[in-house]
């Protein structure tokens, strides 16, 4: 069973940035394909970003491409989400997840193993 726990949310205004990570224990890290997904209020749980095993591939969310950056560093079993130019819509709880693939970046919740429990990420106006 793995653990995946997140941190650095926050409060934040528009404009800002923040940098979320998720640190993992219980399996090899590097077993696994990494990814970033939120849920707003009254919304349903979306993907943000994604992060192949060895970091080769990327995958965002269209409403997030070049503002957000995803990275791993499985030296530390840890996966980051660099936020910039946050909006109010980047309001959200976030959560990081783990899959077990080869070299995908799955997009899909029913893809993921592992979540962790979230990070509340507030952007206000």
């Amino acid at each position: 069973q793995a653990q995946l726990v997140e941190s650095g949310g926050g409060l934040v205004q528009a404009g800002g940035s923040l940098r979320l990570s998720c640190a993992a224990s219980g399996r090899t890290f590097s077993n696994y394909a990494m990814g970033w997904f939120r849920q707003a209020p009254g919304k349903e749980r979306e993907f943000v970003a994604g992060i192949n095993r060895i970091s080769s591939r990327t995958s965002y969310a269209e409403s997030v491409k070049g503002r957000f950056t995803i990275s791993r560093d499985n030296a530390k079993n840890t996966v980051y989400l660099q936020m910039s130019t946050l909006k109010p819509e980047d309001t959200a709880v976030y959560y990081c997840a783990a899959a077990q693939t080869l070299w995908s970046v799955p997009i899909e919740i029913k893809e993921y193993n592992y979540w962790g429990q979230g990070t509340q990420v507030t952007v206000s106006s």
